[in-house]
């Protein structure tokens, strides 16, 4: 199938709904594993506890580093004390974000609103086109510790249970804060297993990619080749790109953990034609037909069908050994989604 023929409807696959992850399993690195090899196609069936079983000494590791947002948060319009719900998506600087807002026609141009008996306090600035709105804060002390405070994790929209431990939507390594939801690979991994990796000569790296609610929205357009993809910020300091040249210099794998990780590594390649610190923002959609610069493997869940995710994996593994490890999944009774089981594909 050429990559100009390929359609949204093409990724599809049918998915029962009470496969879809509501709670973290415990602990973290206890969830199933779905080995694929990209070449045959063939499926083994572990917990992601035995993936050192498929790791070698002088493989490295790159994960995504950042930290969510606990960016749900709960204002009072000051003039009718109507509530309403406020997600924040990006900072824009000089206490702006762009947020999403619920009830809509309750968050209009001018309207002030506060937050947390008074910690924060709010004015819509500008109502954008697409429906989000830009609001400027006004608190005293650190934005972040009262953000803290008051914010409720992001989950997705498909997570209908309440967070009782709101780090368990959190990597054990993240540190660099500003996703709207989390790098969900990473949830699997135990700072035990981290150093079991490391113990096994298998070298870690880290890259930040702030993960966007684009993540979340559904491919519309007929075909793939017409999605235009959400932009996120990225960084990859120096020691990273060293660890990848180094990596592959020793002709050893690059297993990026997660889908925002490979957007990174591929997203670098692309724009600086080899691995050196870099920043920005990217677009990049990988799907069947990319040729990868950079990674050999990738450690992921389980997608939304018809999503660029699966698409993604896709590209790396091909589309019919994905979509049958999606089916073989399904009959296995797999945990979809942000706390679902895992995928490593190598």
């Amino acid at each position: 199938m050429s990559t100009d023929s390929m359609k949204t409807c093409d990724f599809h696959f049918e998915l029962p709904p009470e496969l879809i992850a509501q709670t973290p399993i415990e602990p973290r690195d206890a969830s199933r594993l779905m080995v694929l090899d990209k070449r045959t196609g063939e499926i083994e069936h572990r917990h992601f506890s035995d993936i050192l079983d498929y790791l070698c000494p002088g493989d490295c590791l790159i994960l995504n580093d950042s930290r969510v947002l606990p960016a749900r948060i709960f204002g009072t319009k000051t003039e009718t004390g109507a509530h309403v719900e406020f997600l924040l998506l990006e900072n824009k600087g000089n206490d702006t974000w762009e947020a999403l807002c619920k009830p809509g026609k309750r968050a209009k141009e001018g309207n002030c609103f506060q937050f947390g008996d008074g910690l924060f306090m709010g004015q819509i600035t500008e109502v954008k086109e697409d429906g989000s709105r830009l609001v400027r804060f006004e608190y005293q002390g650190e934005f972040f510790s009262l953000l803290d405070q008051i914010g409720q994790m992001p989950l997705p929209p498909y997570i209908k249970e309440r967070l009782k431990d709101q780090e368990r939507y959190q990597t054990v390594y993240s540190r660099e804060t500003g996703s709207a939801a989390a790098p969900t690979a990473g949830l699997h991994f135990t700072p035990e297993l981290l150093e079991r990796v490391r113990e096994k000569g298998i070298a870690v790296g880290f890259v930040t990619l702030h993960v966007g609610l684009g993540t979340f929205r559904p491919v519309s357009a007929e075909r793939i080749t017409d999605h235009k993809m959400h932009a996120e910020h990225y960084y990859m300091p120096a020691e990273t790109a060293e660890l990848i040249n180094c990596t592959r210099a020793a002709g050893r794998r690059v297993i990026a953990v997660g889908t925002t990780s490979c957007r990174t590594i591929e997203s670098v390649a692309q724009k600086e034609h080899c691995f050196r610190e870099s920043s920005g923002w990217t677009d990049i959609f990988i799907y069947p037909g990319y040729e990868f610069k950079g990674v050999n493997g990738l450690i992921t869940n389980f997608h939304l069908p018809e999503s660029t995710l699966i698409m993604l994996v896709s590209a790396l593994a091909g589309r019919e050994h994905v979509l049958g490890a999606y089916a073989k999944a399904v009959e296995e009774r797999y945990r979809f989604f942000s706390f679902g089981d895992a995928m490593l594909v190598i």
